[in-house]
């Protein structure tokens, strides 16, 4: 199975949109919309990073086709969340200054959703949060 594929299996088992695998992996949305259109299949280490970021074995695209083969470190479909608060408390910051990096998009491993006018959702990946700043979640 082709790279382009297996990262839309990935997005459809977890249900994630181009612009949420975007958010998850630092990849642009142009980026991502070549991926899934084959027009570009990105280096191994590059996939290998993408896996990881969506919560996946970082071999993830590399493996055979098989029903285990597949979120290996994903409970239940759903990529791991980690609360705002407790991400603020483990990097020694105030949750509102967390809050506004993920509305700006300088954290890679989150992201915030403007719902309405003063309205903000935010996920942030445990996993990837994990790897990126050294930490056990």
């Amino acid at each position: 199975m082709k790279f382009s594929e297996k990262l839309k299996k990935a997005m459809q088992e977890l249900n994630l949109n181009q612009a949420q695998v975007a958010g998850l992996t630092g990849r642009s949305k142009g980026s991502i919309s070549m991926y899934l259109n084959d027009k570009t299949v990105p280096s191994e280490q590059t996939q290998s990073d993408i896996a990881v970021s969506l919560g996946l074995a970082a071999d993830y695209f590399e493996q055979e086709d098989s029903p285990q083969s597949f979120i290996q470190k994903v409970k239940g479909g759903v990529v791991p969340e980690l609360d705002v608060k407790v991400a603020a408390k483990m990097l020694g910051m105030n949750h509102n200054t967390v809050r506004k990096g993920l509305q700006q998009g300088v954290f890679p491993w989150g992201y915030a959703i403007h719902t309405s006018e003063h309205r903000w959702v935010y996920f942030i990946n445990a996993l990837r949060f994990a790897e990126i700043e050294g930490v056990q979640v």
